[in-house]
């Protein structure tokens, strides 16, 4: 659970309320399957994917804007750290939206 610190609050929390909503809809799909909520899952899915990439974006513009501002030497440490740190939010947006193709594929397997 360090990662969603780690990643930044901002996006990794409402990422993680995401991937609850997109699991239980899965949870109810397998009770009830409809077309809708197959829809449901594959566009919370997308939107958790880009929501992730958005994070990195906004992230990298504003470490940018301070590497910028230094005017100086910057240490490939300290820079490596930072892409590490600002690609938390777009891998863990992937695995949603694949964990959300996946129940849509086995909703669509199971469908009568």
């Amino acid at each position: 659970m360090n990662f969603i610190l780690e990643g930044g609050p901002i996006f990794m929390v409402p990422l993680v309320l995401l991937l609850i909503v997109i699991v239980l809809l899965f949870v109810k799909g397998l009770k009830n399957n409809t077309d809708k909520n197959q829809k449901l899952i594959n566009s919370l899915a997308l939107f958790a994917f880009v929501f992730g990439v958005l994070g990195f974006v906004i992230g990298l513009l504003g470490a940018l804007e301070d590497i910028a501002a230094m005017r100086g030497d910057i240490a490939p440490q300290v820079l490596a750290g930072g892409f590490k740190v600002g690609l938390l939010a777009p891998t863990f947006g992937m695995v949603i939206f694949l964990l959300g193709k996946l129940f849509t594929i086995i909703l669509t397997w199971i469908k009568k």
